[in-house]
């Protein structure tokens, strides 16, 4: 039997994952894989145990939650040297990475998908020396998830967010940010500021053309010059995750900076204390250099996932 190293969340979104381990564990042994649970806390001490654990050697490391819960796993990997292969299941709230990789919204259906799935590089963004599997943002919306109670968040899904977000929308005033690259040198207002590797943030996509193992970051500034230009900037988003207009990759509205790139430093020298956000946690303050590590981390994806 190999060991397969299952690390859940208990309080991670609408799925109740303990209503689902005995399934989870039929499953994997079926497939000749024996699962090593640890329920994760969140505490002071608890990523050297981890790392602790993962040191004994698996054929994977099983994450249940959402991207915060992937990006807290995948950090205490990375600080410890531990490269092993991450496979994930979606029981969070937006399951934006794990989206990016093509896993089922069913758990049962996800664990199979896993285990006949194929192992593959991805990248993963660093920003101010914190590394982030889904998206780095600043800006109007960037910390509903940190400020919307879990209990919120598992009884209304994303519009939790969204509710959330619209009620900053009075108190909101824009951001002054420069942005220097070989790319693209910013400096200019930014309602929303993005930096993805994936594609989602609470599951609307705003990066159209990101690939997760390009080894490049997708940068999104809507920068809220005028109230007409917002409005147009967010109803173009709003239309395109409702299918109700389909665009180019790369085209986006006037108001909107779009550009790839591998380094950056972005900083917001009015406002140094402004909150950041990494895959739903705080993030570092600015100035941020942000970069992408290609090819760091090793992931399972379902062997038909879709890159479209």
């Amino acid at each position: 039997m190999q060991p397969v190293c299952f690390l859940y969340n208990p309080t991670a979104g609408e799925t109740v994952i303990t209503e689902w381990l005995d399934t989870i564990i039929s499953i994997y042994q079926r497939r000749g894989c024996t699962i090593v649970p640890y329920r994760l806390g969140f505490r002071a001490g608890e990523p050297e145990l981890i790392a602790d654990l993962l040191g004994h050697g698996y054929r994977h490391v099983l994450v249940a939650g959402g991207d915060g819960t992937v990006n807290y796993v995948v950090g205490i990997m990375k600080h410890h040297g531990i490269d092993l292969p991450v496979a994930v299941l979606p029981t969070g709230t937006a399951n934006d990475f794990a989206g990016m990789l093509g896993v089922p919204g069913d758990i049962s259906r996800a664990c199979r998908a896993i285990l006949d799935g194929e192992e593959q590089r991805v990248d993963l963004g660093v920003a101010g020396g914190e590394r982030f599997v889904n998206v780095f943002s600043c800006g109007l919306f960037t910390d509903v998830s940190q400020k919307t109670p879990t209990v919120l968040k598992n009884n209304f899904g994303k519009l939790a967010y969204y509710f959330g977000g619209l009620g900053e929308l009075p108190n909101f005033r824009k951001m002054h940010i420069t942005i220097r690259s070989e790319e693209v040198d910013y400096d200019g207002t930014s309602l929303i500021f993005f930096v993805f590797n994936g594609r989602t943030a609470g599951k609307m996509r705003f990066a159209y053309s990101a690939e997760i193992d390009d080894g490049l970051l997708d940068v999104i500034v809507v920068k809220g010059d005028g109230p007409i230009g917002t409005l147009r900037a967010l109803f173009h988003f709003i239309r395109q995750n409702a299918g109700l207009r389909r665009l180019d990759p790369g085209d986006y509205p006037e108001g909107v900076l779009h550009f790839k790139s591998r380094d950056f430093v972005v900083d917001s020298p009015m406002r140094r204390n402004e909150v950041t956000d990494i895959d739903g946690q705080p993030g570092p303050r600015f100035p941020v250099r942000i970069t992408c590590e290609a090819g760091a981390l090793r992931v399972i994806r379902p062997a038909h996932h879709r890159k479209d």
